[in-house]
């Protein structure tokens, strides 16, 4: 029996471990501000990230030295998680040298604000720095592009799940079984992280007898790859003191290694991957007359219901990962004009020919102005909205590219009435580049909606069809309603990356050849 330890002797989980992604930031400036008599400026940048409303000073440059178009050779690096608005800013000083950074000595050139999303999608993003109460900084800007992601998964073919390989009884020269483990698992991808390996002789009351260790590093291991092996003597200190004529406890010897990369959730984001954002709103009549204050579709103009409350919280997530912020917005139970025939699929911009709107505020206005002109009726049936996603993901999954998924939100009020239909359009879209993520409104019983989630179990079609793989998550409002919205949307959003990358797995598409940044916009010459 064989264990792998860290160098600082902790044994490796065997549970599986989320891999972390991590971001490169590269920053340049063109045009700053001369804040020096003799010289030019020395700019420096600083980041700082968003952390409970307060700005955190993450990193910062080194200072270049008289010169307004600097490009810096510090690389900032940021962890990144798809399911949180994570917010930078980057200021600019002319650095005096006399004292930090940033105090008050130095002169400040000017700052800009963005997120990792819109830096993570865009790949280049270049902005006009602003002074103190939003003053242009002259012609100055900033951009900020963004290498390869770091910390990507990698599998290496070593025995089981972890590194604890498997007991070989009554052999003095045992083989074991190849087994699978993350790089990260291993040696959080530091190929020269020193690496303990210790044998045992196993005993089945937990009382292993230790037989010897050596130490290895990922990078030395790498030399088993192909026709050749890598041996080490395993050594027992003890036995080395006491015994003079002490080699070894035996030798291990690595027959094989290969390394099979295993695509992240941002390596198709970085490829172009783009995340198509649908909302589709209940306006069945149990959630009451919109003219009443308690209906919850009523619009208060200083506190907003809990429909915009979720689709903000989400949709405000998903903007950064479409390039042109357009995002659909359906209802669903409602009597809509000229004719007031009860639909379930209408654009609630009223276009039936395009149901796009204009940002995550488009949607918000467009919901707001056709509350006034819809009846609300029933009954809550949602498998025409899966539906409807579904036929547009159908199409791109003909492009046998990772080029575009598509998400789903769905807020309502109730149970759904089409239970058995919905099941089965589930199960039809759990083949397709999309997810669907559903959010109870109000105080009803959303019990028999855990069916739709599958947390608990496999959900199956009316027929007995399970699903391919899970695509929904079902949240309650009211779980967060004393929470902030980020919660909210961390919740529900958490399992996307994984959804995203279990279908390109399993149709076998990696991601595209990442597209060169736009170029930077000609945003004026220096004075």
């Amino acid at each position: 029996m064989v264990f792998i330890k860290t160098s600082s002797g902790s044994e490796q989980s065997c549970a599986p471990l989320a891999v972390l992604s991590k971001v490169e930031l590269r920053v340049s400036c063109k045009h700053l501000l001369d804040r020096d008599t003799l010289n030019k400026s020395d700019p420096c940048v600083l980041l700082l990230m968003q952390s409970q409303g307060q700005w955190m000073e993450v990193d910062r440059s080194e200072v270049i030295k008289s010169n307004l178009n600097p490009v810096f050779a510090k690389i900032f690096t940021v962890d990144y998680y798809f399911e949180e608005v994570q917010k930078l800013r980057f200021e600019v000083y002319d650095s005096h040298g006399q004292a930090g950074v940033g105090t008050h000595d130095d002169d400040f050139l000017g700052g800009m604000e963005c997120t990792v999303g819109q830096i993570v999608a865009q790949k280049r993003v270049t902005k006009p720095l602003f002074l103190k109460y939003g003053k242009f900084a002259g012609k100055s800007t900033i951009t900020v592009s963004t290498g390869p992601g770091m910390g990507v998964a990698l599998g290496v073919t070593l025995s089981s799940p972890h590194p604890i390989l498997q007991v070989v009884k009554n052999n003095l020269s045992p083989i074991w079984e190849p087994f699978k483990v993350s790089l990260n698992s291993l040696c959080s991808c530091e190929e020269k992280r020193k690496l303990r390996c210790v044998v045992w002789d196993y005993d089945s009351r937990g009382k292993h007898d230790f037989i010897g260790e050596f130490f290895t590093t990922f990078e030395e291991m790498q030399k088993a790859m192909g026709e050749n092996k890598v041996q080490w003597d395993c050594m027992n200190p003890k036995y080395k003191i006491k015994k003079r004529n002490y080699k070894n406890s035996g030798v291990v010897v690595l027959l094989d290694l290969k390394i099979h990369r295993v695509y992240s959730f941002l390596d198709y984001i970085m490829g172009g991957c783009q995340i198509h954002f649908t909302v589709a709103i209940d306006f069945t009549a149990s959630n009451g007359d919109p003219r009443n204050s308690c209906s919850l579709h009523y619009i208060n103009p200083y506190q907003p219901n809990e429909y915009l409350k979720a689709l903000v919280a989400v949709g405000e997530i998903c903007q950064d990962y479409d390039s042109d912020k357009k995002f659909s917005a359906l209802g669903f139970g409602a009597r809509i004009p000229p004719k007031y025939e009860v639909s379930h699929d209408f654009a609630i911009n009223f276009n039936p020919d395009n149901d796009e709107c204009e940002g995550i505020q488009g949607v918000v206005e467009s919901y707001q102005s056709c509350l006034p002109k819809i009846q609300l009726y029933g009954p809550t049936n949602v498998a025409p909205i899966i539906s409807k996603v579904a036929r547009v993901a159908a199409d791109e999954e003909r492009t046998k590219e990772a080029s575009q998924y598509f998400i789903l939100l769905i807020l309502t009020d109730g149970v759904v009435t089409d239970m058995a239909d919905t099941r089965e359009a589930i199960v039809r879209a759990s083949y397709l580049p999309m997810s669907i993520i559903i959010v109870g409104v109000g105080n009803a019983d959303f019990t028999d909606m855990q069916i739709l989630d599958g947390d608990d179990g496999v959900l199956r079609s009316p027929k007995g069809e399970p699903v391919l793989r899970d695509i929904v998550q079902f949240v309650p409002f009211r779980e967060f309603k004393n929470a902030s919205p980020t919660a909210l949307a961390k919740c529900v959003l958490a399992e996307v990356p994984k959804q995203v990358v279990e279908y390109y797995s399993y149709k076998a598409f990696p991601p595209r050849c990442p597209r060169p940044p736009s170029p930077e916009p000609n945003l004026g010459s220096p004075q």
